[in-house]
């Protein structure tokens, strides 16, 4: 599809500790949805506090303000509105300009969409229908078949769907128009598929590992072109792509299919290759600019240090179950919520455990950090705050929406965004809540 009235886009390099490029500025006025749903001109400007993408715009779950909004709600109290959106699925909201934007999958009418909220009211600005047809719910029960939470990049939303047995990035303007498609490989489902888009430079990265024999690939963003693809083993596996400013160069890391993999992000040659992963992860890693920390959960548990140097030494490992939720680390230390609801903080260059805590409940979500204040959302829909250092951990608050979250917060300076589902006349209906004073 071609573009009506593009703007000029700035891509800004990406600077060590950062995950991905992001885009500042004024964009380009939209034309109308191919859904059919209201579409008035649409601007989407990066705010500096916006939810750009999967784990926030620096994609390691740290947010860009200082504090939260509130730290106590219920659904009586501090929620600026709410909003029932069509379909269900398990991807977060990502937050940009004036829209909130979550994916979706109606299994029995058969389509999966992207859907845009109006950050201000919760009212549904456009729904952009991605797929017809071609959803067939297979794998682990807890598995949706809209899990991917998309990302945006200045120009247009980027999203994984996992459709007709194969995995189909697609890219949709900011008022609602599907712009291009294409499907990366097929897909052999052993649990279910939730991997994430991310944006580097010109490209689109997406991973697509599975026991059919997977490919992670770059994709150009404003064509949909694959212009790389790297083979991975017939394995199943379910991290996204990330990029770290690693060793003086950028690197496109990978983890899961029983080893740890480094590729050049421009052209998917390999940079270095070593033990250190089981063979299914789920959780994207982080650094702390030398180590690259890994955790996985099958066959074995585990949370790893590999220093990223090529050398495939790993410098620490324990056997802690951090299967689900991806990790945060900063100023020196590793924080981690494990899926059985025991929060930890190791010594980042030793694994030296400073302290743990018993929270309770069964996570799936990534928590978020803001300031000192981890935010982490378990299976049953209550959102606990600590306040984290490392020298201690203390709940702060419990906070309760909906009866089951499997979603990861976006948190902005204007409120923090959740997604639930809440048991309504019987049905159960998915529900974005905007937080806030």
């Amino acid at each position: 599809m071609s573009i009506a009235r593009r703007t000029m886009l700035v891509l800004m390099p990406l600077s060590a500790g950062f995950a991905a490029s992001a885009v500042r500025g004024a964009l380009r006025n939209g034309a109308p949805s191919s859904a059919g749903e209201t579409a008035d001109d649409a601007t989407a400007a990066i705010g500096a506090d916006d939810w750009t993408g999967w784990r926030g715009p620096t994609r390691d779950g740290i947010a860009s303000i200082a504090e939260l909004p509130v730290d106590e709600w219920s659904a009586e109290r501090n929620v600026v509105w709410r909003a029932e959106i069509p379909g269900t699925g398990h991807g977060s909201p990502i937050v940009v300009g004036d829209q909130v934007i979550v994916a979706t999958a109606d299994l029995e009418g058969q389509r999966q969409s992207l859907v845009s909220l109006d950050r201000h009211d919760g009212t549904i600005r456009w729904t952009c229908t991605v797929h017809e047809e071609g959803l067939k719910k297979e794998g682990n029960a807890k598995a949706s078949l809209a899990s991917s939470t998309p990302c945006f990049d200045g120009e247009r939303f980027y999203v994984n769907f996992l459709n007709a047995g194969g995995i189909v990035t697609s890219a949709i303007d900011p008022s609602g128009s599907l712009v291009w498609q294409q499907r990366i490989c097929d897909y052999v489902v052993h649990q279910g598929y939730g991997g994430s888009p991310a944006i580097y430079g010109d490209l689109v990265l997406v991973t697509a590992d599975n026991k059919g024999g997977g490919a992670v690939a770059g994709l150009d963003r404003r064509t949909g072109e694959i212009v790389w693809k790297f083979a991975r083993p017939a394995k199943p596996n379910y991290a996204s792509p990330i990029v770290h400013h690693l060793d003086g160069r950028d690197q496109l890391t990978l983890i899961g299919c029983d080893e740890v993999v480094a590729l050049d992000p421009n052209d998917g040659s390999v940079l270095w290759r070593c033990e250190g992963a089981t063979t299914e992860c789920v959780t994207t890693p982080v650094t702390d600019g030398t180590h690259l920390f890994t955790s996985g959960g099958y066959p074995r548990n585990h949370v790893s240090a590999i220093v990223a140097d090529g050398s495939g030494r790993v410098a620490w490992e324990n056997g802690v179950r951090v299967y689900v939720p991806s990790m945060i680390v900063r100023d020196g230390h590793l924080y981690a919520m494990a899926d059985e609801g025991i929060a930890f903080c190791w010594h980042a260059a030793t694994g030296e455990e400073r302290w743990k805590k018993r929270i309770g409940g069964t996570f799936s979500g990534s928590p978020v950090l803001v300031g000192d204040r981890m935010v982490t959302t378990d299976e049953e829909g209550r959102t606990t705050i600590l306040a984290v250092s490392p020298d201690g951990c203390e709940i702060v608050s419990r906070n309760e929406l909906g009866n089951r979250a499997y979603a990861s917060p976006a948190i902005c300076a204007d409120g923090i965004y959740l997604r639930t589902t809440e048991l309504i006349d019987g049905n159960e209906r998915d529900v974005v809540y905007r937080i806030g004073d």
